[in-house]
């Protein structure tokens, strides 16, 4: 800081026949730099700045638990004042920014990690001299900063959940879900592992999100560590399996996988997210026992014109998958997962 203004190292560019600065900001000052209150703003830019205050504790920890891997992409702000850029050896791109400690900035992109950044050095003051890049624009009024706001958004391309998880090597649930797909052998063959749905020409049955989801929901309350929980997800998800005949018939080769979606609710999201429900209460109640109650599976007909489905899977004959039909349809694979082996005789009252 100088003269009353904050100086930052910085780069000089044009885009969209204006100029624009990025420059390397300590963490320290982004608090200080954005501590002008909402109150002030008019109600268009307030509904655009809502913070989820959720969301502020995790990537906080974020931050304080990986001191030495995390990492942020840029904030983006509009700046109310001036900006002067000078050089340094003659380079016209290359130099210092100066922006007045009274001018107003306005973040268009990077609330939720500016409120953390700021939770996160109160618990680390050391964080306050690394730094996170800072994209400085002109404020050229609301109707622009709005704009700009649509504009970063509408047009940003985030990842799937699918991809989050292949990529993530931090989260214990997807550590555990890769392994499941690389040991569980109808995983590891028939599994899209970057899209969140299976395309109709797919020889894949399954998602990579399905499948964490669905193993998250079987290792709910499960107390013990990472490697402990692997092994029990994959023996558990290998025993499903040889529950499954239409998996097995598509691992065979006997089946082609897309007759299997279409004509079966044996692989849909919603139905492997209820079958780890079943599996974590049987695990729960039966530790020693729960394979045995596995097997109650086998009783299930998973056709879709079962006409059992009707409102627990299909809502006017389309896949309802939402948390109602979820709800219902993890209570009811509960419940058979639960029946005592040779309750009815091993025939479920859906057949």
């Amino acid at each position: 800081m100088n003269n009353a203004s904050f100086v930052f190292p910085a780069v000089k560019g044009i885009q969209a026949k204006r100029e624009y600065f990025t420059a390397m900001v300590p963490l320290e000052i982004i608090p200080k730099i954005f501590q002008f209150s909402d109150e002030e703003l008019p109600p268009e830019i307030k509904a655009q700045r809502v913070l989820n205050k959720a969301r502020i504790p995790e990537i906080r920890d974020y931050i304080i638990n990986n001191p030495d891997s995390y990492v942020f992409s840029s904030l983006t702000v509009s700046v109310d004042g001036d900006m002067i850029f000078e050089p340094i050896d003659g380079n016209a791109m290359i130099g210092q920014i100066s922006i007045p400690m009274n001018a107003r900035f306005l973040i268009n992109d990077g609330q939720h990690r500016r409120a953390a950044i700021a939770e996160a050095i109160k618990v680390n003051p050391a964080l306050k001299d690394e730094h996170i890049s800072v994209v400085f624009y002109h404020d050229k009024g609301l109707k622009a900063s709005q704009q700009m706001f649509s504009d970063l958004n509408r047009y940003a391309i985030r990842p799937t959940k699918s991809i989050n998880i292949l990529f993530n090597s931090r989260e214990e649930s997807s550590i555990i879900a890769k392994e499941v797909v690389r040991e569980v052998a109808v995983f590891a063959g028939w599994t899209e592992k970057e899209k969140t749905t299976v395309s109709n020409r797919s020889k894949a049955l399954f998602t990579l999100s399905a499948i964490s989801t669905a193993t998250i929901e079987l290792l709910k309350n499960i107390k013990s560590d990472t490697p402990e929980k692997t092994k029990l997800a994959i023996e558990f998800w290998n025993e499903v399996a040889l529950q499954m005949p239409e998996w097995l018939a598509v691992m065979r080769q006997e089946k082609k996988s897309s007759d299997v979606r279409s004509g079966s609710i044996c692989s849909l999201s919603i139905t492997l997210a209820a079958i780890g429900h079943g599996g974590n209460k049987i695990i729960l109640t039966y530790p020693q026992e729960w394979k045995k109650q596995v097997r109650n599976l086998e009783k299930v007909d998973w056709k879709k014109e079962n006409p059992v489905w009707n409102d627990l899977v299909f809502v006017n004959g389309k896949v309802a998958a939402n948390r109602s039909t979820q709800k219902a349809l993890s209570a009811y694979i509960e419940k058979i997962m639960m029946e005592e082996i040779g309750e009815n005789n091993g025939e479920s009252d859906q057949r």
